[in-house]
C-alpha cells in the first residue's frame, strides 16, 4: 500500500511548532460530512484504515493517557454485529416492530467501514477525567479530517447504540468506558450541500474586568 501520511519521527525529534498550509487551511474551511446514507464503496482497506487511526490518534494527550481505543468494523463484521444490534433491540424494546429490527441490523451496512471510537480514561488522581474524554473527541474530529484529506468521506454519528448498556457490553466496554463516536467511512455517492452553521459573532465573547 502507497503510505499517504509520513511516518512518524523518532521521539525527541524537534518538531516545527507551525506548519503553515494553505492546502490545510482549505480542508478546515470547506470540511463537510457525508450523509449517512450516501456513503458507499470503496472504502479504506486494512492497512488504510491502520494508517488512518494512526494519524487520529495525533491529538492533544495529556500526560500521555492514552484515554481512547478502536474498534474497527468491516467486512462482514458489520453485518454480525448488525444482527446482534437486533437482538437487542428485540429485547429492550418491547414494541420493537420488524421494521425496526431490520433497521437496526443495517446500521453498519451504511459504510463499508465503521470505527467505533472508545473513550477510555484512566482516572490517575492527577489527569481530569473531563479532559481525557475531550481528547477521544479530538479522536473522532481528526479521523475525519484524515480520512477527508485522504479521499475517504466520513460522518461521526452515535446513534441509540452509543448509550446502550447492551451494546455496551457486546462491544466489550469497562465500567468506565463508553461510545465517543461510530466513525462511517467510505465514498460519497453525493456532493453534500453546504449547511447552516453557527453566527461566530453571536457566540464570542472577551472577557475583560
Amino acid at each position: 500500500m502507497t503510505k499517504r501520511f509520513p511516518p512518524a519521527p523518532a521521539i525527541a525529534t524537534p518538531m516545527l511548532a507551525t506548519r503553515p498550509s494553505e492546502e490545510a487551511r482549505q480542508l478546515l474551511a470547506l470540511r463537510r460530512s457525508a450523509g449517512k446514507h450516501f456513503i458507499g464503496e470503496p472504502g479504506p482497506t486494512p492497512a488504510a484504515v491502520d494508517e488512518l487511526l494512526e494519524i487520529a490518534a495525533r491529538v492533544p494527550d495529556h500526560r500521555r493517557m492514552t484515554p481512547w481505543r478502536f474498534i474497527v468494523f468491516e467486512g462482514d463484521t458489520r453485518a454480525e454485529f448488525g444482527q446482534e444490534l437486533a437482538r437487542i433491540l428485540g429485547e429492550t424494546k418491547s414494541d420493537a416492530e420488524s421494521k425496526d429490527l431490520l433497521e437496526a441490523a443495517g446500521l453498519f451496512l451504511r459504510a463499508p467501514v465503521v470505527v467505533a471510537v472508545i473513550s477510555s480514561p484512566k482516572d490517575d488522581g492527577r489527569t481530569p477525567v473531563w479532559e481525557q474524554e475531550l481528547s477521544a473527541g479530538a479522536v473522532c474530529y481528526n479521523l475525519l479530517l484524515a480520512a477527508n484529506a485522504s479521499g475517504w468521506a466520513g460522518a461521526w454519528l452515535s446513534e441509540w447504540p452509543a448509550f446502550d448498556a447492551k451494546v455496551a457490553d457486546a462491544l466489550g466496554l469497562s465500567a468506565t468506558e463508553r461510545v465517543a463516536g461510530f466513525m462511517y467511512l467510505g465514498t460519497s455517492k453525493i456532493d453534500p450541500p453546504e449547511r447552516g452553521r453557527a453566527n461566530i459573532s453571536e457566540i464570542i465573547t472577551r472577557w475583560s474586568r
